[in-house]
């Protein structure tokens, strides 16, 4: 479970920004989970709890917004979203002539102090 660590240093930075701002409290954050960034959005929120005790971010509201991967299909030239992205086939024609495009990470995007 790499989430724990990934909250941890979401943590560090958040912390960081409300202090240079001079925030008594961070009262939301939003994140963007990439399509191929192996996050799960229920162990994220978990560990996010967890992280947030005892800090400028306990009891602030976390937003999650999940990022599909966008394909082209050279094979029957359609654009679409890829549900599951670890299948790499086009779901209109069953080729695997896919260009995807999509994150591997996570970002906070969002910010909200008091």
């Amino acid at each position: 479970m790499h989430e724990i660590t990934l909250c941890h240093h979401a943590m560090e930075i958040m912390q960081q920004h409300a202090r240079q701002n001079h925030a008594r409290r961070i009262t939301a954050v939003w994140f963007e989970i990439g399509a191929f960034s192996c996050v799960e959005a229920e162990s994220l929120r978990f560990c996010f709890d967890m992280v947030c005790r005892g800090t400028l971010a306990e009891g602030c509201e976390l937003h999650l917004l999940e990022q599909q991967a966008q394909c082209w299909c050279h094979d029957c030239r359609a654009d679409m979203q890829l549900l599951v992205p670890q299948v790499l086939v086009c779901p209109q024609c069953g080729g695997r002539n896919l260009r995807v495009q999509a994150d591997d990470g996570l970002q906070l995007k969002r910010l909200e102090i008091e």
